[in-house]
């Protein structure tokens, strides 16, 4: 089982504010199109293929993986992947919160296993290594507020 979690602060000195619905505006568009937030050919395909009230179902190839996901969204609070096919099985989690000073943050956290793979085994060993390091989801929180910002001050969010 792999458990990784990440936090940073949604408004760090020197960078220009978002609010929690902007921040939450991000969050939705990203799980309904992940291609604006991640680099170049990374995703190569993302399609919501079903809607709900309280969900949405898409299909994508994100880094060579066909992916299914059923993503769950808690207005302005938490979404929510759940894995249906591809290499990982469990859920990860983006959720926006004020920490005890007020600061909204955005913390990632994810419950996975790799399907075919032997539980606490090298491959998952491999793989929480690199969520907790310098390139794992850390960054990628990082990134998708950076991308929000950039769609804000171009008027698409």
């Amino acid at each position: 089982m792999i458990y990784s979690t990440a936090t940073v602060p949604v408004n760090p000195e020197g960078e220009t504010p978002l609010t929690r619905a902007q921040a939450w505006k991000g969050l939705v568009l990203k799980a309904r199109d992940a291609r604006l937030f991640l680099p170049p050919n990374v995703c190569t395909r993302c399609e919501v293929v079903e809607e709900r009230v309280t969900h949405i179902v898409r299909e994508a190839t994100i880094a060579g993986d066909d992916l299914r996901e059923i993503i769950t969204f808690e207005p302005e609070s938490k979404v929510t992947f759940f894995q249906v096919t591809g290499p990982r099985e469990g859920a990860i989690i983006n959720e926006l919160f004020e920490d005890e000073a007020g600061a909204l943050q955005l913390r990632f956290y994810c419950y996975l296993g790799l399907r075919g793979k032997k539980p606490n085994g090298p491959e998952e060993q491999a793989e929480q290594e690199w969520m907790n390091g310098d390139k794992g989801y850390k960054s990628a929180l990082l990134s998708t507020l950076k991308r929000t910002r950039g769609l804000l001050a171009e008027g698409r969010l």
